[in-house]
C-alpha cells in the first residue's frame, strides 16, 4: 500500500503556497532537478523560468529568493524523512531495530511507502546531501530560527534522540549525537563522491559499508556509557 502525503508547511518559507497551483508544483518539482543538475551557486530563477516555460516575476510571486527555495526543500525534507520513520517504527519496540531503520533512512536504504508524484526523491537527497547546510549556514540564521523554519529538521533529531535514550537511558547526549549522525551520514555520502581521500567508502554507489560505518559511530557512543 501507498501512503500519499500531504506536508503543510511553514507559511514563512514562501509568498504563495506552491501546492496551491500546478505553477507552484512545477517551481518545486523543477527546482529540485536544476539545482540537483547544476548546483545551488549556478541556479536562478531565470533558469528556472526558462524550464518551466513561464516567467521569473511568476516565481517570485511563490518565493522571494532562491534561498527560501532551498530552505523549502530542504525541510520538506526532513519532513519527509520523518514521517517514514514514524510508518517503520510505529509498532517496533526493539530500540536497536529503531536504529538501524534511522540509519538507512538516512542514505535511502529503506523502502519508501510513500507516493511523491512531483518530487524526485533521488534529486531531492542530492541537494539535501550537497546544499542542505546553506539553508542555515548563514548571517540570517538567527531570524530565521526564530521564524521557526528549522523546526522539522529539529523535530527530526529529537525523534531520534528519544530512540536513542530508549536504548541507553540516561545518555548524556542524544541530540548531539543525534545531528551528528545526520550530518555525518551526508558528509560521507558526499565525500565519497567528490572527495574519496576524505573517506573510506571509494568511489562506487554503495552504501552497505557506510550503514556500518553510521552505526560503529552511535553504538560505540551508545555503548561507551555501560562500559564505565
Amino acid at each position: 500500500m501507498r501512503l500519499h502525503l500531504q506536508i503543510e508547511m511553514n507559511s514563512a518559507l514562501y509568498v504563495r503556497d506552491p501546492e496551491s497551483s500546478e505553477l507552484g508544483r512545477n517551481i518545486i518539482s523543477h527546482g529540485i532537478e536544476l539545482i540537483d543538475e547544476i548546483g545551488f551557486e549556478e541556479f536562478t530563477f531565470k533558469k528556472l523560468s526558462q524550464r518551466i516555460g513561464t516567467t521569473e516575476a511568476s516565481i517570485y510571486r511563490y518565493f522571494e529568493n532562491k534561498h527560501r527555495l532551498l530552505t523549502y526543500i530542504t525541510t520538506w525534507f526532513w519532513t519527509w524523512i520523518e514521517y517514514q520513520l514514524i510508518f517503520h517504527t510505529n509498532n517496533v519496540k526493539d530500540p536497536k531495530t529503531k536504529i538501524d531503520t534511522v540509519i538507512n533512512l538516512l542514505i535511502l536504504q529503506e523502502k519508501d511507502p510513500i507516493a511523491l508524484e512531483h518530487i524526485n526523491r533521488i534529486a531531492l537527497h542530492n541537494i539535501v546531501v550537497a546544499e542542505g547546510n546553506k539553508s542555515y549556514l548563514t548571517k540570517h540564521v538567527a531570524a530565521d530560527n526564530k521564524a521557526m523554519l528549522f523546526k522539522p529538521y529539529k523535530d527530526l533529531c529529537h525523534r531520534i534522540a528519544e530512540i536513542f535514550l530508549e536504548y541507553r537511558p540516561g545518555y548524556q547526549y542524544p541530540h548531539s549525537l543525534a545531528s551528528t549522525m545526520i550530518e555525518t551520514a551526508h558528509h560521507q555520502l558526499y565525500f565519497r563522491d567528490h572527495l574519496p581521500r576524505l573517506t573510506d567508502f571509494g568511489g562506487g554507489k554503495d552504501t552497505a559499508q557506510l550503514a556500518k560505518y553510521l552505526a560503529h559511530v552511535v553504538y560505540s557512543a551508545l555503548d561507551a556509557v555501560k562500559k564505565k
